[in-house]
């Protein structure tokens, strides 16, 4: 396969670690995945698989009995299939992102590209990629069903040979997104206004009743679905912001029957049956993935279950299921397995290997991720994971605080993390938390960061920070702080809340000052990106300065490091020049600075990634690296 050869040749230029060396080289952590997505045709025929080749990613379809490749599609530089949707039995979407930085968001362009599976009648539809498919109608092949916000909430029918659109449906929000329900009807529509409000509207007769409004991060009551009768509706709840749960809810009756909940996070996806009429299962992300079930005596249920439980030690992620049940595309994967796809056969009991995500990493050489609850200074517990060194005894560690980006709706997940296990095989343990403000642990958690970026949500990694230390797995002389975009800003955030706690801190693409989130950058230009820095910054210019690293450089007496992307409109080079300008007139510089004129939010070359991760590794090194116990007092930058 052509995807197998670009993996033989990148091989050879780069070189490969010795089997079972104990350092895994740096090219084997961040050298392109050998696929980034894969899908299933409703048939269970065919499968696309989305290739990164450099500066695009491309996609393949392959027939799955023989794998034999029978579409390419690449449409140029700087262009990421990054997503396909199956709207017949031999036809898909195929969804162009733009993306210049690692952390990016992909930002769809503005056109959907269709075609047949064989690479036939390819078509332009010239701004589809602003349409999202709502259904892709399994009883009309030519058609499906499409919506679209302009002022209002529209729902058209689209012919997906043509592109020709029809309307049958408006509702009075901005941003609306329809729910139908099994038979077509429209129910209900979930808008969200431009001040961030999400409004819930019922459909009654030819009206709109509203159910629901709740600002950002408060209560929660959407619809998530209809049960086989198509009376009762599923809803996701919750009142005061605590992790939502479950619900199954007859529009004709009082009261609500709980299907599912967890204590500590929020509901995920909802695996269905192939008929798309049952929820099969609902997956929590509590430490560790998993699913529970809703219908357990579900024919599908017990086959889902028996996948489950056929890998042991791994996550199972279904993602796709053909029409008639008999075949299943699977990812199984873990902390030190970036992951396998299967497609599972039930007419004949066995699953078939299709593809391996990076399958030069051998999982014995990574180290394993384990979830952990730790107590903040107020009671709230925190939830996050610990990474340690594979073959340490996990005591007495030099640690790197790994805060995430975002900060708000993102949260740390278990699984393979290519610069969690790159840092811990170079010796280092690693630390994550889902601080307050991080997504998936109920819209209260998650509320509670607004106005406050660097006090309480800083504050709850300096007690995670602390409680590594008192449980003895980190040296309290050996800890730094490293983050990208909002982690960036967190990582130098960390070292002025707390300057005698941390050795070193790196700034990769960070927010360095609040007050400039409001004049630079591609967030102000949006009506709702102006909305959601109003909710979630600090109020008043001496407090966006009280929290930002650029304002509080006398307390900034570590080493630093700072990389950035010349062409980054996330955080523009303007952060990065106001901390450098400040930190030189302090008479404190950065010790390393790294700058790429063609790389955006996160680089994207291979090459810059290796410069990027070697230079760290030898400035942690340094500072905490695993010569240096008992290095003592803060060291002066």
């Amino acid at each position: 396969m052509f995807f197998r050869r670009l993996l033989l040749l990148l091989g050879s230029l780069l070189g490969a670690g010795l089997a079972g060396a104990t350092t895994v080289p740096i090219a084997d952590f961040f050298k392109d995945p050998e696929f980034t997505s894969v899908s299933l045709s409703p048939t269970g025929e065919y499968i696309t698989v989305s290739v990164p080749q450099g500066d695009r990613t491309v996609l393949a379809a392959f027939r799955v009995k023989d794998m034999k490749l029978v579409g390419k599609w690449d449409y140029g530089a700087e262009r990421h299939i990054d997503a396909v949707r199956w709207v017949n039995d031999e036809r898909f979407f195929l969804y162009v992102t733009r993306k210049t930085g690692r952390f990016d968001f992909r930002v769809g362009t503005p056109d959907v590209y269709v075609s047949d599976v064989d690479g036939r009648r390819r078509i332009d539809i010239p701004n589809g990629g602003t349409y999202q498919i709502v259904d892709t109608l399994p009883d009309d092949p030519k058609n499906i069903l499409v919506q679209r916000s302009v002022e209002s909430a529209f729902l058209f029918r689209m012919d997906v040979y043509t592109g020709r659109i029809n309307p049958v449906a408006t509702a009075p929000v901005r941003f609306g997104s329809f729910q139908l329900d099994h038979e077509g009807n429209v129910r209900y529509v979930v808008g969200t206004e431009e001040n961030g409000d999400t409004v819930i509207l019922r459909r009654d007769g030819d009206a709109w009743t509203q159910i629901h409004r709740a600002a950002m991060g408060e209560s929660t009551r959407i619809p998530r679905g209809f049960a086989r009768d198509n009376r009762r509706v599923v809803f996701e709840v919750s009142d005061h912001g605590e992790p939502a749960r479950l619900v199954s809810i007859d529009p004709e009756a009082e009261g609500e029957v709980l299907l599912a909940r967890n204590p500590n996070v929020d509901p995920g996806a909802i695996l269905r049956s192939s008929d798309r009429r049952d929820m099969i299962a609902v997956a929590f992300e509590d430490g560790l993935p998993g699913y529970e079930f809703l219908a357990k005596d579900h024919e599908e249920a017990k086959v889902y279950a028996g996948l489950i439980n056929a890998f042991p030690e791994h996550a199972v992620s279904f993602r796709g299921i053909s029409k008639d049940g008999r075949y299943i595309l699977f990812l199984a994967y873990s902390d030190v397995d970036p992951g396998s796809y299967y497609l599972f056969d039930r007419s004949s009991g066995r699953a078939k290997f299709l593809l391996a995500s990076r399958s030069w990493i051998k999982p014995e050489q990574m180290s394993p991720m384990r979830p952990v609850q730790i107590p903040a200074r107020d009671g709230t517990v925190l939830h996050g994971y610990l990474t340690v060194p594979r073959n340490s005894d996990g005591r007495n560690l030099p640690l790197i605080l790994n805060p995430h980006g975002g900060p708000h709706g993102i949260r740390d997940s278990w699984g393979f993390n290519p610069e969690v296990q790159f840092l811990a095989n170079r010796g280092y343990a690693v630390l994550q938390v889902n601080f307050r403000g991080s997504g998936g642990y109920g819209a209260a958690h998650e509320r509670a960061g607004y106005r406050q970026w660097g006090r309480v949500m800083i504050d709850d990694m300096t007690d995670a920070v602390r409680w590594a230390i008192g449980q003895g797995i980190a040296d309290k002389d050996r800890v730094c702080s490293y983050g990208a975009s909002y982690g960036g800003y967190a990582a130098l955030q960390t070292v002025v809340r707390e300057p005698d706690l941390y050795r070193c801190t790196i700034g990769y693409v960070g927010v360095y000052s609040l007050p400039l989130m409001f004049r630079d950058g591609d967030i102000p230009q949006t009506p709702s990106g102006r909305a959601y820095l109003r909710r979630v910054m600090p109020e008043g210019l001496a407090e966006q300065q009280a929290q930002s690293p650029a304002y509080n450089i006398d307390r900034i007496n570590v080493p630093v490091m700072l990389v950035h992307g010349a062409k980054d409109q996330r955080v523009p080079m303007s952060h990065y020049r106001l901390l450098l300008d400040r930190l030189t007139e302090a008479g404190k510089p950065p010790q390393e600075t790294l700058v790429k004129e063609k790389e955006g939010h996160g680089f994207y070359d291979f090459n810059n990634q290796v410069e990027l991760y070697t230079r760290m590794q030898a400035f942690l090194d340094q500072h905490i690296g695993p010569g240096r116990k008992g290095a003592g007092a803060a060291a002066s930058p």
